[in-house]
């Protein structure tokens, strides 16, 4: 009886994303394809449902899917999780394009972030590579190849990120010159500089650019024009932007007058 009240429920438009709110009090995520087989209606249906729900603040609407609001109740500082949802395809061809700037026997700097994730499943090419990190999960990327120089720093571990920031962070981070950072970047303004919503990410990022010797800045064109809590950088800082056809006309041409190198990664 209770299969067949559901069966029911999810007939109706009202009942069906009650279900969908449901599964996402016990679940950080959902997607499409999941709840079509669970449900028994279209796909198409089942997209009108999330948007219908994200439009009125009721969910996050994500690339295949949706995730609950209160997985991030400060969306500002996303936990990485959830990130991975976001603008997929533009983060796989921006870390393809920005793991092809990388050179053979290089030090180079993988800041924490979904972004820079995808440089490091990138370097397949490679044999000596020394690479630094303060976030875990791209530490566990880079195992995988198992001839990598791979220094993961210490300090405090931030959860949101999985990465490692604080004075013992700082402190260790100061020790190493490298020849490329690969720079993760929460929101990139002309006219502010690069920002990120925890002061304390923003302290270990400054100590990064201050280390190295080339600064490449990755970034999906969603993070423009925003600026966030805690102050990184101003935009001439950076040596090199790889980024996605998105990126406005504008701030193409501003970057080229400030001869900082664009790139932009086919989706």
């Amino acid at each position: 009886m209770q299969t067949e009240g559901i069966t029911e429920i999810v007939k109706t438009t009202k009942g069906r994303r009650a279900l969908i709110l449901q599964k996402l009090k016990k679940q950080a995520s959902v997607s499409v394809t999941e709840l079509h087989e669970e449900f028994g209606v279209s796909e198409v249906t089942i997209r009108k449902d999330l948007n219908d729900l994200f439009d009125r603040n009721l969910l996050i609407r994500t690339r295949g899917g949706a995730i609950s609001c209160s997985s991030s109740a400060n969306k500002d500082d996303m936990p990485i999780n959830n990130k991975r949802f976001f603008n997929i395809r533009e983060k796989q061809a921006i870390g393809r394009l920005a793991a092809s700037l990388i050179e053979e026997g290089n030090t180079i700097m993988l800041d924490s972030g979904t972004t820079t994730l995808e440089i490091a499943r990138n370097l397949g090419r490679f044999q000596r590579l020394t690479i630094i990190t303060n976030a875990l999960n791209v530490a566990t990327e880079l195992l995988k190849y198992k001839r990598f120089n791979v220094i993961l720093l210490g300090g405090n571990l931030r959860e949101p990120s999985l990465s490692t920031v604080g004075p013992v962070a700082e402190s260790n981070l100061k020790i190493f010159y490298c020849d490329k950072l690969f720079l993760g970047v929460d929101s990139f303004n002309i006219e502010c500089g690069l920002s990120t919503p925890n002061i304390e990410e923003a302290n270990i990022n400054q100590v990064m650019l201050s280390m190295a010797s080339k600064v490449v800045a990755v970034f999906d064109s969603s993070k423009v024009n925003k600026r966030r809590f805690a102050f990184i950088a101003p935009v001439d800082k950076i040596d090199v932007i790889v980024t996605d056809s998105n990126l406005p006309a504008n701030i193409r041409t501003q970057l080229k007058s400030m001869n900082i190198k664009l790139h932009i990664a086919d989706v």
